[in-house]
């Protein structure tokens, strides 16, 4: 350890040592918490005083050693030295002689060299007799030592005189210096020794050194007393660094270790730009930690779990064992508590470890003295984890458990107190059971769905009653369908049966119903559908309230369940009650406006609470459902994540956008709730997914409709999806047949999707999908199969008005290849005498186009191209332009049909459409449509730079409000730009646009 702001206690020490050799006897105590550096300072003392041939006998107490009398003296005096001499050969008169007798009897005396080996001789034996002796005193002291306790007696104390003498006459051959390091687990007779040799020291050149955490563990009063009474006797007090010195420690220590790895492993760096933490924030201040911080720094930006860890239980275990078990009260208090929770008090970490209160506050004192915690907290994470990580499971789950019942008796909040009943694997009814489960509801809140299924499973184990276990069950079943509903479906069965036994309340059962036809189950769900409308039959409240909303959202979502009606408008009003779900409520009037075609103005299917921020009981035709009441529920949605009809609420929201049409601000939403990361609803992610693909379908951007579409298969299973795997698969299959990857698409179709699906609306996008994809593969009769089967379903169910697929669309195209043009004409003419979405009515004027005689081609194309810039679907402006092309060359414009055939083309390939891209490309290859005069750059250079920024990318066929984003202006700017390009070229709208500007448009792009 690098002894850093330590110069004062240095120069102490070296004082020390020179009163020690000046013939001052001193005694020194350095005083300071657990990890600060005492036994460095010690060291160090010690390696100065064998420098300056000082004798130095060392000492460590260990509290395990603290019953073995006379222990500490026992290290320090076994083993002493013998004196200084030398081993020459044996004089006369020495012990060894030939003759000792005749050498005794003789006058004459040795000669210097006979001399010198004499005294080493004398030394050997005295050394030999020494340690004998010692070991003698040392032996009898600790039998008396034994015997009396901790009083000594005469015999003792002759004891402690002889051993004194010992170290006296060692002294005068040198200084001596006797350090003692964690004084505080020195036994009490080695304590009454040191007091019998302080007392003594006067002249002599002996030097006392102890170290240890007084604080921590106080020495013996009586010693302690004597002890600072001594003239000799000074105390130093030491402690953790300041912010500075802990960043000099860092410094010095990381550059040390720097260069250690790159000796032995020079491949080794850190990760650029990790963020690197306060040293003296992690540590505070204390040496050792910042050391271990130093040495275990991997560039990740956290302190290492091994290097730290060990030396924060190193500190930890050095201490009194109360702390230890403060420390780890401490942190399973803190594992469920959010930031800036009040640190528990000193009663509470007590009644958690059966200690005293004052033990307590003294263990917390000291480990906030060393810098251990900050104000009775952890100062990081892993310090917190480490301590845990030491803990059995057992030890673990014991302390979680007390944990819970102190935190429940001093009025803890729920979440508070279910963290450590989950912890703790064990719950005591009834207190138990309504923390888990209020516990569970916030955290449905919060968006945590795995949170709150801990809480319910738990919750149901100890429940009182099958009313109250089957409602665990079903909001357990709720929290479980939210990260995956295959692993939800468990539960159905117990729900079933729990329904028709009366447990559970009608919204339960109306849930209940959802998630079985979610999985296909649709006789089970039928039967609770019985029996539910048995029991709401002629009862004006909220339970035939939820019944009718039922029926409205399944007219939509899944038709062949609900009670027939005469249209998307009928349906019995029934009044709303002020306990009727309303996000149930908002799902029927979404289903019921997407049934309409998101253009109903009349009287809604009842009285509605779009969102938990409208009034109950809102007066009836109050206002449209349609696009803006859907983006109210969207804001309001985050209230709804308790709710079982909460991810629902959000497809039919998006759904009723796109129907608007609002397409961008579909586009918005689903990725704002994308971009969310406290958005822990797997499933609600997934369906948002597969919305989102669905949607950049619709735009022409074929990539990321397959991206996202791959993605939502991704994030849940093909078996957790139900039948709603129609949505993404049908996306996936349709934007692989149009970029021309017909294998990835057969591929998706051989899956195996439950049979129930084609008898929901998820059913209708798979054969949507499926009809294109044998229309791609010249199979035209399966394709029209097909979508006549889209048609025949969406008429039976009564929602023909809806729009949910463009079947008419695909069918004309199919007749079209079959060579049936008047039927093709017939259902293209049909598709634009209803009223639906902008971007179908755009498609049909194409088939119709299609199917008209060429002269007539030219009026319902240009108004095709027109809505389809509308709504923003590149892929279809491609097809509408490549037509318009055709036309253009069959009346002799060829010009213009250049222009045509090159925006197509670059759309096509823009889009991924590799197909039409490729049919394009053969079309420009013949020479025929794309031979045309050369452009009058005179004109073209007339524009201004932003003119001709925005005329590019006009021709790139962006729309105004996409040219905006892109050049970071206004719709209105580009408007006024076109207009004053339109003037300056002599063209009256985009599509006669000279083609010489695509230069410009593909540097703009």
């Amino acid at each position: 350890m690098v002894l850093v702001e330590r110069d004062e206690i240095l120069r102490q020490l070296d004082l020390l040592l020179a009163d020690c050799t000046a013939g001052n006897g001193r005694v020194v105590l350095v005083d300071g918490p657990v990890g600060t550096g005492k036994t460095e300072l010690v060291r160090y003392c010690g390696a100065r005083a064998t420098e300056s041939g000082v004798t130095v006998r060392g000492a460590t107490c260990a509290r395990a050693e603290h019953v073995l009398p006379l222990g500490v003296v026992g290290q320090l005096l076994r083993g002493l030295p013998a004196r200084d001499g030398g081993a020459g050969p044996a004089c006369a008169g020495s012990e060894g002689a030939a003759d000792p007798d005749a050498a005794r009897g003789t006058d004459t005396p040795c000669d210097e060299a006979a001399q010198d080996g004499c005294r080493g001789r004398e030394a050997r034996a005295d050394g030999v007799g020494r340690a004998a002796r010692i070991a003698e005193l040392l032996d009898a002291g600790a039998a008396i030592a034994g015997r009396l306790g901790s009083d000594p007696d005469r015999e003792l104390a002759q004891i402690h005189q002889e051993l004194t003498l010992l170290i006296l006459d060692l002294s005068k051959r040198g200084p001596v210096l006797l350090c003692i390091d964690d004084v505080q687990y020195a036994d009490v007779p080695s304590l009454h020794f040191l007091l019998h040799l302080v007392r003594r020291l006067g002249s002599a050149r002996i030097a006392v050194l102890l170290a240890g955490d007084l604080a921590s563990h106080p020495l013996d009063l009586s010693f302690r007393a004597e002890l600072v009474r001594a003239p000799e006797f000074r105390s130093l007090r030491v402690g953790p660094l300041s912010p500075a010195g802990a960043r000099d420690l860092i410094a010095v220590t990381a550059a040390d270790a720097a260069m250690s790895a790159a000796a032995t492993s020079p491949a080794s760096v850190a990760v650029a730009g990790a963020p690197q933490p306060d040293p003296y924030q992690v540590t505070g201040g204390n040496p050792l930690l910042l050391t271990a911080l130093a040495r275990g720094d991997r560039g990740l930006g956290q302190p290492d779990p091994e290097v730290f860890g060990l030396a924060l239980l190193s500190c930890l275990h050095r201490g009194e064992p109360v702390a230890v078990q403060v420390a780890r009260a401490l942190a399973v208090l803190e594992t469920p508590a959010p930031d800036g929770a009040v640190p528990p008090d000193t009663a509470t970490l007590a009644g958690m470890i059966g200690a005293d209160v004052p033990g307590v506050t003294r263990a917390l004192d000291a480990m906030n003295a060393a810098g251990l915690l900050d104000d009775g907290r952890f100062r990081h994470g892993v310090a917190r984890d480490v301590v845990l990580d030491d803990l059995t499971t057992p030890e673990r789950t014991d302390l979680h458990r007390r944990a819970a019942r102190l935190r429940h008796q001093q009025g803890a909040q729920a979440v508070t107190v279910a963290a450590h009943l989950v912890e703790g694997n064990g719950v005591q009814p009834p207190w138990g059971t309504g923390a888990l489960v209020e516990a569970a509801e916030q955290a449905l809140l919060d968006g945590r769905p795995e949170r709150a299924a801990a809480c319910l499973r738990l919750a149901a184990r100890s429940a009182v009653g099958e009313r109250e276990r089957a409602a665990i069950r079903a909001r357990l079943t709720h929290a479980e369908w939210q990260t995956s509903p295959a692993a939800a479906a468990r539960h159905l069965s117990p729900l079933v049966s729990a329904a028709h036994a009366g447990l559970l309340e009608q919204r339960t059962n109306a849930a209940l119903v959802r998630q079985l036809l979610w999985h296909g189950r649709s006789a089970e769900a039928e039967e609770l559908l019985a029996r539910m409308r048995a029991a709401a039959q002629g009862r004006p409240d909220e339970a035939a309230a939820e019944v009718h909303d039922l029926e409205v959202w399944l007219a939509t979502v899944h038709p062949p369940l609900a009670r027939r009606r005469r249209g998307p408008a009928a349906g019995s009003a029934v009044p709303a009650a002020p306990a009727a779900d309303s996000w149930l409520r908002s799902a029927a009037l979404l289903a019921d406006a997407v049934a309409a075609g998101g253009h109903r103005t009349g009287r809604e299917p009842g009285p509605t609470v779009l969102s938990n921020t409208a009034a109950a009981g809102a007066p009836v035709g109050s206002g449209p459902v349609g696009a803006d009441r859907a983006e109210s529920v969207l804001r309001d949605l985050h209230l709804a994540r308790a709710d079982p009809w909460a991810g629902e609420v959000a497809t039919l929201s998006l759904l009723l956008l796109t129907r608007a049409p609002r397409m961008d601000a579909a586009v918005a939403w689903c990725e704002r709730f994308l971009a969310d990361p406290d958005l822990e609803d797997q499933t609600t992610r997934a369906t948002v997914m597969a919305v989102r693909g669905a949607l950049a379908l619709e735009q022409g951007d074929l990539a990321v409709a397959a991206d996202h579409a791959r993605a939502a298969l991704r994030r849940l299973p093909a078996k957790a999806w139900g039948v709603a795997i129609g949505l993404p698969l049908g996306t996936l299959v349709l934007a692989a047949t149009r970029t021309g990857d017909l294998e990835e698409a057969a591929r998706q179709l051989v899956q195996t999707v439950p049979e129930e699906m084609v008898a929901s609306r998820y059913g209708l996008d798979y054969l949507h999908a499926r009809g294109h994809y044998h229309l791609a593969a010249n199979h035209a009769h399966a394709a029209l199969a097909d979508f006549l089967a889209c048609g025949d379903l969406i008429r039976g169910w009564g929602l023909d008005a809806a729009a949910l697929v463009p079947w008419r669309i695909g069918a004309a195209e199919a007749w079209l290849r079959l060579g049936n043009v008047d039927q093709a004409r017939q259902l293209a003419q049909e598709q634009l005498g209803r009223p639906g979405a902008t971007r179908v009515r755009g498609l049909a004027l194409r088939l119709l186009a299609a199917a008209s005689p060429p002269g007539r081609r030219l009026q319902p194309l240009t108004e095709s191209l027109e809505l389809l810039e509308t709504t923003g679907d590149r892929l279809g402006q491609a097809y509408v332009l490549a037509d318009l092309s055709r036309v253009h060359d069959h009346l002799d414009q060829r010009r213009r049909a250049r222009l045509l055939l090159r925006r197509a083309l670059h759309i096509a390939t823009m889009c991924g459409a590799r197909p039409l891209a490729q049919e394009l490309l053969a079309i420009s290859g013949d020479g025929r449509a794309v031979v045309g005069l050369g452009v009058d750059q005179e004109m073209i250079t007339g524009l201004t730079d932003s003119e001709r920024r925005v005329a590019s990318l006009a021709v790139m066929g962006y729309t105004n409000r996409e040219i905006a984003l892109r050049l970071y202006v206004t719709p209105s700017t580009v408007e006024q730009h076109l207009t004053r390009v339109y003037r300056k070229l002599n063209v009256k709208r985009r599509q006669d646009l000279p083609a010489d500007l695509w230069t410009d448009a593909t540097r703009t792009g």
